[in-house]
Order: C-alpha cells, then sequence, then structure tokens
C-alpha cells in the first residue's frame, strides 16, 4: 500500500482500473465455469434418464413377451428404432388407443377424415364403430367380455365352436375374425394388430375399469353450442350435407323451416332434442338419458375433466386440431397443415340450413333443458382454454406449442 501512495496520480488512476478489469474478468470468467457446471449437470441428468427409459423399456419388453428383451436392447445399443412396425413392439406409443366418442354435428367427420388421410403416412389403424342404427347405448353383454359358451349360440354349427372356444381360450386377442363374437372392451383392449388405433363412433362414454381392463384408452371429443348443433342436425336430416349429396335422408321432402318447426312445437325441434352432449359425456348409465338430470350434468363434468385427455370445440377446431398434434404426435404429426392447407379444410357444411331468428332462439332457451346443456357446453369451453393457454403461445397471429418446461435431476441413487 506505501508504494501505491508513493506513485503518481495517473498511475494510480491506471491500476485501479487494471484490478478492476482484473476483476471483471475473474468474475466473468467464474459465470462461465458455473454455466458450465449447470449444462454438465443437466447432460448427466438427461443421460441418467435415458439410461432408466432404457432399461424400463427392456423390462417391460421382457414382461410382455420372453425372448423380446435382447432383441430390444440389440435395437437401443445399435441406435434403431425406426417405429416401422405396428403391433408386437415395447414402445408404450405402439399399445396406444385413441377413442373418439364423436357427438353428432359437431364438425366430427372433418376431424376423422384427417385422421384417415394420416394414418398411413403416421402407422396407425383407424377403425369405425358402427352400431346399429347409430345407438349410442351398447349392451352391456356388447360391452363386457362376458363368460362365452359358443354352444348356447342358436345355428352356430361344430366347426364354428371350436374357433371361438379357440379365441376365448387364448389369454389374449391376437387375431380377429368379423364372423365371431367379439366384445367391445376386450377387443379393443388386445387386438394388438390393430394397435396403434384410433377408433371413433356415436358412442356413449365407456368406463373400461368398470370391466376389469388392465388399460383405458386416451378419450377425446368435439362439443357444440347447443342450438346451432340442433338446427345443422335438423337440416341435415333434411338435406343432407356436401359430403355425400347424393344420400337419401330420413327426412328428406320435409321443407318445414326449424323455425316453423319451434312455432308448431314440432318432436324433431322439441327441447329434448338438445339432450345429447350431456349424455354422450354421462355415459351408460340410465340416468344420463333423463333430459334435464342434474346428475347427468355433474357426471358428464367429472368425465370430461378426469377421464378425457381433451375435449375441443367445434368453433375453435382448428385450434384443437392443433392441440391434438402437440399432444399426440404418434398420431397427428402433420393435422395442423392438412386442415389448413388440404382438402379437408372445410367443415363438412350441411345443405339448405337456415338460421334460426331471435324469436326461436328464445324459445328454445327458456327449456331448462337448453340451460344445462349450455351449461355443460360453457364448462367444456372453459376447460379447452384453460388447457390451451398453458400449451401454446400466440406468435404473429399463429399458435406455436410451447416447448418442454421441464426436465430431471438429482437422480439417486447415482450410477456407478
Amino acid at each position: 500500500m506505501a508504494v501505491v501512495r508513493t506513485m503518481p496520480g495517473k498511475v494510480q488512476m491506471a491500476a485501479a482500473a487494471a484490478f478492476s478489469l482484473a476483476l471483471l474478468y475473474l468474475g466473468s470468467q467464474v459465470q462461465r465455469l458455473e454455466e458450465s457446471k449447470s449444462k454438465l449437470e443437466r447432460a448427466v441428468a438427461l443421460h441418467q434418464v435415458r439410461a432408466i427409459e432404457q432399461r424400463h423399456t427392456l423390462d417391460v419388453a421382457a414382461r410382455r413377451e420372453p425372448g423380446v428383451q435382447a432383441a430390444v436392447a440389440d435395437g437401443a445399443s445399435s441406435g434403431g428404432g425406426g417405429g416401422g412396425g405396428m403391433a408386437g413392439t415395447a414402445d408404450p406409443d405402439e399399445d396406444t388407443i385413441v377413442l373418439y366418442n364423436r357427438v353428432p354435428k359437431t364438425g366430427s367427420t372433418s376431424f376423422t377424415n384427417i385422421a384417415y388421410d394420416l394414418c398411413a403416412r403416421n402407422k396407425y389403424h383407424v377403425l369405425h364403430i358402427n352400431t346399429s342404427k347409430n345407438n349410442p347405448v351398447m349392451s352391456l353383454q356388447d360391452q363386457a367380455w362376458p363368460s362365452f359358451n359358443p354352444g348356447r349360440r342358436r345355428g352356430i354349427r361344430t366347426e364354428k365352436k371350436r374357433k371361438v372356444q379357440s379365441v376365448w381360450s387364448t389369454p389374449s386377442l391376437t387375431s380377429y375374425n368379423p364372423t365371431l363374437t367379439v366384445r367391445f372392451v376386450k377387443n379393443v383392449t388386445f387386438w394388438k394388430e390393430r394397435k396403434p388405433g384410433f377408433y371413433h363412433g356415436h358412442l356413449a362414454f365407456m368406463d373400461f375399469s368398470k370391466f376389469g381392463a388392465p388399460k383405458k384408452p386416451l378419450y377425446i371429443n368435439i362439443v357444440r353450442d347447443p342450438i346451432d348443433r340442433l338446427v345443422s342436425y335438423y337440416y341435415f336430416l333434411r338435406f343432407g350435407d356436401d359430403y355425400r349429396p347424393g344420400l337419401r335422408r330420413r327426412k328428406q321432402g320435409d321443407k318445414k323451416t326449424f323455425d316453423e318447426c319451434v312455432l308448431e312445437g314440432g318432436p324433431d325441434c322439441a327441447p329434448e332434442r338438445l339432450w345429447l352432449q350431456i349424455p354422450f359425456f354421462c355415459g351408460h348409465s340410465a340416468e344420463c338419458w333423463n333430459a334435464g338430470s342434474h346428475w347427468a350434468l355433474d357426471q358428464a363434468k367429472l368425465n370430461l375433466v378426469n377421464e378425457y385427455l381433451i375435449v375441443g370445440t367445434t368453433e375453435e377446431l382448428e385450434d384443437f386440431i392443433l392441440m391434438v398434434e402437440a399432444i399426440l404426435p404418434r398420431f397427428f404429426k402433420g393435422a395442423t397443415e392438412l386442415f389448413r392447407k388440404g382438402k379437408r379444410s372445410h367443415l363438412r357444411r350441411t345443405s339448405e340450413k337456415k338460421q334460426p331468428t331471435a324469436d326461436t332462439v328464445w324459445r328454445l332457451q327458456q327449456s331448462g333443458i337448453w340451460k344445462l346443456e349450455q351449461e355443460f357446453y360453457e364448462f367444456a369451453r372453459e376447460q379447452f382454454a384453460f388447457v390451451r393457454a398453458h400449451a401454446v403461445r400466440e406468435r404473429d397471429g399463429e399458435l406455436i406449442p410451447l416447448a418442454q418446461s421441464f426436465f430431471y435431476e438429482k437422480i439417486y441413487p447415482k450410477q456407478a
């Protein structure tokens, strides 16, 4: 310090500046070391997670099919994984079932066509659930996998009996014969040749765990403003749409407008006809189909939140498609671009549809049934808006899916 005091003023200032620069340099070096340490810790954590995931995959493969563990290990060590196979692999994505129990006149055909257009490219299967007379309620025996006695089935030949017994005696359904009675839950759960699979149909919600299924499907759905949906369905039954314009519809020839129907108190436009979205989400309980049931509304809300991966709206269909692409890229990679630019970029439009007057809308809104259906629709919209707000961000008018916002660290015990 004595030396510094004897130095000229300018020299002292230069020395102080040099000392400050040295401190800044050392500080920056320390910061760089800290950043390098953080990156190294993340890399180590990521490596450990991948190792754990690989061990988990091998364990799952070994439990699923003895002898496949070595094949999976060889594929992992060689860097292979291509995802070309559609069945019999250890990848959990290859075992996924998406179930779209579509509500009529909510844009479901437009969305389902996207699934059909993408299935070959993304290597999954699409299957339509065609119920008798489009009845959304399945019988209990059709839902379940009951003990099956082929001898009690009328008119079945001896050779067919043996085939039926062979199917139901196996621990898992590995082949499908459409001439045999194979019930829905077991079929969907164990039909390995059709996994990954996208099932769709006009079907009320069904709880797979009720029947002891080891794994539930991923439910998705779309809802629509209740009055708009009913008006669209009313004209659809009379005039069809631009999807299959030549098909004769059930009410074809009836020229009565929706306004006239409401004014006259006709059955096709009665408030009871609004009662559809709630029972589709409520399920197969008798009370679900009791129009105006508050219990059914509560159950539909619970199922929407607890049993559905995502529920979108017709009015925001593009946002819904973007969301399912972000959530389920195994199925819907490329869906948003296809919807915007491809031949499916427009909704299936009902022909000759006339918008109802304000008086007609007011009359329907006086119904307690409309109030419950509207409450459910608003609940679904609010839930979708919440999910969307936490999954995407807006940039230049476009919704961009957010990148992964978490990683794993401090994983113990450490690997040797």
